[in-house]
């Protein structure tokens, strides 16, 4: 395949998994993917068996779906049973709340629909104008330009009975609370490819300066992950860190300035929560007070009572997965009883997420 078989030659990678190996110190050094799609590609190309013994790649919150809160899922799942349309990208039907879970709502008789792109909610809210059409709005840096430019159009065309939810995080405030977090240490971060498109390569700047950590942003075939491996560990033995940025033939320094134009023109930056990792200040997007009349949470009053996880689900350890504290087989549920077909967290249910990868691929 044209542009792809390149970055899979079987040679190559063995080249560099030699290189890897060759300057590879004796102490443990511990790499963390943030991004779910690097975690799924280097499983999914098996590149963990070319790895050195003391080389530790971490999954990161780097899935949408994953570092989305119980409490977001929760009022999803009431929004559903409100005589509503809930429109959703396909991997949240199946994350389970605390008593249900949208696909199950959908079995009861609600209106919850996937779609492929939040552009699809304007012809939906068009044909339904008697309902209120909300679009659960999750992603990172990633899916905003496109949610900016729907949140737009609607106001443009005063489609009035459209409303977004919204769960849109930034990937470098959660970054910086993991160089925080005493629970683990992180020698270097393999930034996300696909977010760094739109933010550009100068957002992690601050990290490798102010916290001395090393980063280096990868594309997601196997050549591009072990060279943006290779990197991050130049950087480890030589003590200068920087952001490498080894996918630049997609990421300039400065990113999609028009797309961060339109996001800043729909969005305000936040505090947010994320599963796993609690609040993170200004790591979120929320809609800026022009486009309130969109915002369901405005509109809607959201009050839902907090209840307890059953037994089975407290078990669930998704949010240290996300954290990197634990690896997925170190849950007691997980492969047993927590499985794609019956997930017990979010961690299961995306393609992305880490226990779904380990589950499929180790």
């Amino acid at each position: 395949m044209k542009f792809v078989d390149e970055f899979r030659n079987k040679k190559d990678i063995k080249k560099f998994s030699q290189k890897i190996h060759e300057i590879m110190p004796d102490t443990k050094v511990s790499i963390m993917e943030v991004c779910g799609t690097h975690t799924q590609s280097f499983h999914r190309f098996g590149l963990e068996r070319l790895m050195p013994e003391n080389l530790r790649l971490i999954a990161g919150p780097g899935c949408p779906v994953c570092v989305s809160t119980q409490d977001y899922i929760d009022k999803a799942i009431q929004l559903s049973k409100n005589n509503t349309i809930i429109l959703t990208f396909g991997d949240m039907l199946r994350v389970p709340g605390t008593d249900t879970s949208l696909e199950r709502q959908r079995a009861e008789g609600s209106d919850v629909r996937v779609v492929y792109s939040a552009w699809d909610s304007l012809k939906i809210a068009r044909n339904n104008p008697t309902k209120k059409v909300i679009f659960l709005a999750v992603g990172f840096e990633t899916t905003a330009p496109t949610f900016a430019l729907t949140l737009q159009a609607a106001k443009k065309e005063k489609i009035n009975n459209l409303f977004f939810f919204s769960a849109l995080k930034l990937i470098p405030p959660a970054m910086e609370a993991l160089v925080f977090d005493r629970q683990i240490k992180i020698d270097g971060f393999l930034c996300p490819g696909h977010v760094s498109t739109i933010i550009g390569a100068k957002a992690y700047e601050f990290i490798s300066k102010k916290y001395k950590v090393a980063c280096c942003i990868a594309g997601f075939e196997p050549l591009d992950i072990l060279e943006g491996i290779y990197l991050l560990l130049l950087q480890i033995i030589q003590k200068k860190s920087k952001v490498d940025n080894q996918y630049a033939r997609v990421v300039k320094r400065e990113g999609n300035q028009k797309a961060k134009v339109i996001i800043n023109e729909v969005f305000k930056i936040s505090d947010a929560t994320w599963r796993g990792l609690g609040e993170i200040p200004q790591s979120g997007l929320s809609l800026r007070d022009e486009f309130s009349s969109l915002d369901i949470e405005k509109v809607m009053h959201l009050n839902i009572e907090h209840k307890k996880l059953n037994k089975k689900l407290r078990k669930c350890r998704c949010g240290e997965v996300l954290k990197g504290i634990i690896e997925p087989f170190e849950c007691s549920l997980f492969k047993k009883v927590c499985q794609p077909a019956n997930p017990y967290g979010p961690c299961m249910v995306s393609s992305e997420g880490a226990c779904n990868v380990y589950y499929r691929y180790r």
